[in-house]
């Protein structure tokens, strides 16, 4: 038995794996409170990370009616780029900023230009700064919390955290690390001149966690966890990753020629590569995957939390929400909608606010808002898709995952808006899944099996047929020239040109 843990923005979520038989026995999650300001502030307590992820255990595994000594791993798929800094007595200095925080903007900004433009960064990075990325909020803390940053004796990210309190080991890998904006994607080294220029005070070889293999253990679970959560001695903890790694580990995204597009909070697109991306483009991230490879990605801030602002704004349940979608046409009669209600991330627009254009007395109308929502979002993916080039127009599938991907109307936009079949993996908690199949890999390495991740997805990670949808030619036609009304409104409105 394996256990699959992903800490995500809204909720940490359980997953329990009988990998002998390749099934999911049981999944259970905890909600997250998340404190938002105008000013852009995204913060969490990573207290309530522990807590949530107590509470999902005990339930999952009790959902899976087995003994939790029988567990052999456990795999924590996180967040990406959170900073969790800690003191000498191991508690937070100030609550962890989260990924959708866009309060350090202005710091980021500076710090691009401190590194020499987005060509420095790509020189030293291998990738440009984003607003989302750690290295900034560390800028914001020390310029802002003067008080808290001298206290940091540790900087971890969000699933390096909960690595720590069940292991003890301060440890990370180069997955999620390549988020942090002091990391070097292409060398697979922390860039300790970058980090001197961001936090000139701290040195990186006390404060920065160890960097290990993503086949490597983090380390084994404290005698003190294992006793409160039930475990046998020994249970190992694999070194995990970012969200968007462990949810291309559990689509199968391991290999060339597949597409992961998630339908979260947020969204993401990305497809696996033996190199690093060469293009150069400033909006793809060159992260590293977490199984020995790259993972180009890129990420939209405004998906399901656009969606769901409108459905609430007008009172409606779920199901009535995807009635409106359906009774809208392709283009919602005219309306098109820049969901940029958190800033934004692809285009680059961190202080960006929510438009709606082309707005008349005859198309506005419920159906046509709700609709324009949702199709602004898949095609600010669908943007970003095509930022990736030669990657993405190889892809054979895209793979979908998130909360969106339970909806039949949004696969089937998600198809049409990008010409690409479409299909879902059974299990669609994908982080949680790819955090607990790296685990298995990582128990079957330490235990001298000639482990393979690619034949333990192939084994593993399953496919919902009922969910595939072909693009049909005139749909995807109707999205081009939609798509092409997205672009003249990212162009008037913001300037973006093509």
């Amino acid at each position: 038995m394996y256990i699959g843990v992903d800490c995500g923005t809204q909720s940490t979520k359980v997953v329990v794996l009988d990998a002998e038989r390749g099934r999911l026995l049981a999944e259970a999650s905890r909600p997250h409170h998340l404190c938002e300001g105008d000013d852009g502030r995204r913060e969490q307590a990573p207290a309530e990370w522990i807590e949530a992820l107590r509470g999902a255990f005990h339930e999952a595994v009790a959902r899976a009616g087995i003994d939790p000594r029988a567990i052999r791993g456990i795999g924590v798929s996180g967040q990406q780029h959170g900073m969790v800094a800690l003191d000498e007595r191991d508690d937070p200095v100030h609550p962890a900023k989260l990924w959708c925080d866009t309060e350090t903007a202005a710091h980021n900004a500076a710090l691009i230009e401190r590194l020499g433009g987005e060509a420095g960064c790509l020189d030293e990075l291998g990738l440009v700064l984003q607003t989302g990325y750690t290295a900034s909020k560390l800028a914001w803390l020390r310029e802002t919390r003067p008080d808290a940053y001298r206290r940091i004796t540790c900087l971890l990210l969000p699933h390096d955290y909960l690595n720590f309190w069940l292991t003890g080991e301060r440890t990370t890998e180069a997955g999620d690390a390549s988020g942090t904006g002091y990391f070097d994607t292409l060398r697979r080294i922390w860039n300790r001149d970058v980090f001197a220029t961001i936090a000139p005070e701290l040195d990186p070889d006390r404060v920065l966690p160890r960097l290990i293999d993503s086949r490597e253990p983090a380390g084994v679970v404290r005698p003190d966890v294992a006793r409160e959560l039930g475990l046998g001695q020994g249970v190992l903890v694999s070194s995990g990753g970012g969200d968007n790694m462990m949810g291309a580990i559990g689509t199968g995204n391991i290999r060339p020629g597949l597409v992961t597009l998630s339908l979260g909070t947020s969204g993401t697109v990305c497809a696996y590569s033996r190199e690093p991306l060469a293009s150069g483009d400033p909006l793809v991230a060159n992260f590293c995957s977490s199984n020995g490879g790259w993972l180009p990605l890129v990420c939209t801030m405004n998906v399901t939390s656009a969606t769901t602002r409108m459905r609430e704004l007008f009172g409606l349940d779920l199901a009535a929400f995807g009635d409106c979608i359906e009774r809208a046409p392709i283009g919602a009669g005219g309306v098109t909608a820049l969901p940029f209600f958190n800033g934004e991330r692809v285009p680059m627009l961190p202080e960006a606010s929510a438009s709606f254009l082309g707005m008349t007395s005859l198309n506005t109308r419920r159906e046509n808002l709700c609709r324009a929502v949702m199709e602004g979002a898949t095609l600010g993916l669908r943007y970003g898709l095509e930022r990736m080039g030669a990657i993405a127009d190889g892809a054979s599938q895209i793979r979908l995952i998130g909360g969106g991907a339970r909806s039949e109307a949004w696969r089937r936009m998600v198809a049409d808006a990008t010409g690409t079949q479409v299909v879902c993996p059974q299990i669609t908690e994908a982080a949680a899944l790819g955090a607990a199949l790296q685990a298995l890999w990582c128990h079957r390495s330490a235990e001298g099996e000639a482990a393979s991740l690619e034949a333990i997805c192939s084994r593993l990670v399953s496919l919902d047929e009922r969910s595939l949808v072909d693009p049909e030619p005139e749909r995807v036609e109707a999205y081009d020239d939609v798509y092409r009304r997205y672009r003249r409104a990212l162009a008037d409105r913001h300037g973006i040109q093509a």
